[in-house]
């Protein structure tokens, strides 16, 4: 069974753009326009990985994963903010994300990271 992989983000043409490249690489992809959204869909059933922008309306990616973090009923999900902003890296390692990319980033480092952090996954991403 291919792991399940979140990607919110408030750009339809990035979310478009990662969902390719993960569905590609073997996952199954969900997609969410913003945190509220996404927040349904981690409640529906949760993902065994997130990617997340920091910069959304509504409520930013950084508040997002607060809440997903006090929300004891819902499992341990590994977080990747992937965002154009390079000051909040900090912020995102105290949230607990496991990586903090900076956009654009290159295809091949997305993939190396979501397959480092997905558990049970190889340290390369599926062909």
């Amino acid at each position: 069974m291919a792991a399940c992989i979140l990607v919110v983000d408030d750009d339809r043409s990035i979310r478009d753009l990662l969902g390719l490249h993960l569905r590609s690489a073997g996952y199954e992809v969900k997609v969410a326009e913003d945190a509220i959204a996404a927040g349904y869909l981690v409640i529906e059933q949760a993902p065994d990985l997130i990617v997340c922008d920091v910069n959304m309306p509504y409520m930013d990616g950084f508040e997002f994963v607060t809440a997903l973090k006090a929300d004891s009923t819902l499992p341990y999900i590994p977080v990747i903010f992937l965002t154009s902003r390079e000051d909040g890296d900090l912020r995102g390692n105290e949230l607990g994300a496991v990586a903090y990319l900076i956009k654009p980033v290159r295809v091949e480092r997305l993939l190396q990271v979501v397959a480092q952090h997905l558990p049970g996954e190889a340290t390369t991403p599926k062909s």
